[in-house]
């Protein structure tokens, strides 16, 4: 599994001109599932996102959470995050899992932060999205599982 996180003064997720995600303060997530990734896998990446300290406390340091910072998150599935482009120039998506393989889990990392108390939007899982951020920082920290 891998994760862009990108922190973000506002977000929003677009399918033929209708918003179907949208958020203010709190995390961009471009989620790539792999083939093979496990519940455990998923866990572990959606746990370390909800306590990643990335905001700032009063001393202007990066030292609270999504959750301490009230924040949200947009979820949108990437399976190009597994684009390997070692050999010639046009991606290899092998690593990456079949979407009948990829959505439960994907499904799962999200029901698994909004259990953690986080408010999560997302994109619709093999759609052709237009995403549009204003990345706060910038912050943007990539989890690799």
């Amino acid at each position: 599994m891998k994760v862009v996180v990108q922190r973000v003064k506002k977000a929003s997720v677009e399918i033929e001109g209708t918003t179907i995600g949208q958020i203010n303060q709190g995390l961009m997530l471009l989620v790539g599932i792999k083939r093979g990734d496990t519940v455990e896998d998923i866990a572990y990446a959606a746990d370390k996102i909800a306590g990643l300290r990335i905001f700032e406390d009063q001393e202007g340091k990066m030292n609270r959470s999504i959750i301490d910072a009230g924040g949200e998150i947009l979820s949108v599935s990437q399976f190009t995050l597994y684009g390997d482009t070692a050999h010639g120039r046009r991606p290899s998506f092998i690593e990456a899992a079949r979407p009948e393989e990829a959505e439960p889990l994907y499904e799962a990392f999200n029901a698994r932060l909004r259990s953690r108390g986080i408010s999560v939007s997302t994109g619709r899982f093999g759609a052709m999205m237009a995403v549009s951020l204003i990345n706060d920082g910038p912050v943007t920290i990539i989890i690799e599982k």
